[in-house]
């Protein structure tokens, strides 16, 4: 695991705090813990990939495999294995807007790991698990995917945009990246720092249902913001 705490440092004396909104009662707001600062946030779930109960989720950075702790505002979340994180609460239909910033610390040398948000969340805890989730790579591209069961399926594979910041020395500690995905009618549009990435049909996504977080393996991640705008 990276060295996360020497990161956090560094970061929390450089982090402007940004603010996000919520659109219904009962969602995480981000700036607001779940629980105490610096624990594991409370009422959050976490499946991995390949459910392992071994698997310490905590607060302690150099014992953890999945260091994941309120960090108003937002969380900070370093992965050992790859899984979702969300809250059941966090469920939205209909027209949406749903935006995320991200701040990626040193990847090690890790680029291709991928990192960012899901929506059209359904039975997470069972044999039938479904979302959409849209990632991005240190590699300067992102995807979009479907996962249902143990299977996944390509909607949109890996693609280069310039629109991603990407963590480099230069970045000086972090990389910011704001995600939005907008459902409006029958279209759904993935969009990264201003820039619209690209338009699905609404069948295709099937976007209604739980949103939440997609973090592959060995990222270092804080996450400022998970809202739906107003």
């Amino acid at each position: 695991m990276f060295d996360t705490m020497k990161h956090l440092l560094l970061f929390l004396s450089l982090f402007l705090i940004t603010t996000g909104s919520l659109a219904a009662q009962g969602m995480p707001d981000p700036q607001v813990p779940q629980g105490e600062n610096l624990k594991v946030p409370e009422g959050w779930k976490v499946r991995l990939d390949r459910p392992n109960s071994e698997v310490v989720i905590g607060d302690d950075a150099e014992s953890a495999d999945i260091f994941f702790v309120n960090m108003t505002p937002g969380w900070h979340l370093t992965t050992g294995p790859a899984g979702i994180f969300y809250h059941p609460a966090s469920t939205v239909e209909g027209d949406f807007t749903l935006q995320a910033t991200t701040y990626l610390f040193d990847t090690k040398g890790r680029n291709r790991e991928g990192f960012g948000v899901f929506i059209g969340g359904s039975d997470l805890d069972g044999d039938n698990q479904r979302y959409i989730y849209f990632l991005l790579r240190n590699t300067g591209e992102y995807l979009i995917k479907e996962r249902v069961g143990s299977e996944t399926k390509l909607l949109q594979g890996w693609t280069k945009t310039d629109a991603m910041t990407m963590f480099t020395e230069e970045t000086e500690s972090t990389a910011q990246n704001d995600f939005v995905i907008d459902v409006k009618g029958d279209e759904v549009t993935f969009m990264l720092n201003g820039t619209a990435l690209t338009t699905m049909p609404r069948s295709k996504v099937q976007p209604d249902g739980i949103f939440g977080l997609r973090v592959n393996h060995s990222v270092n991640l804080h996450i400022s913001d998970l809202t739906l705008a107003n």
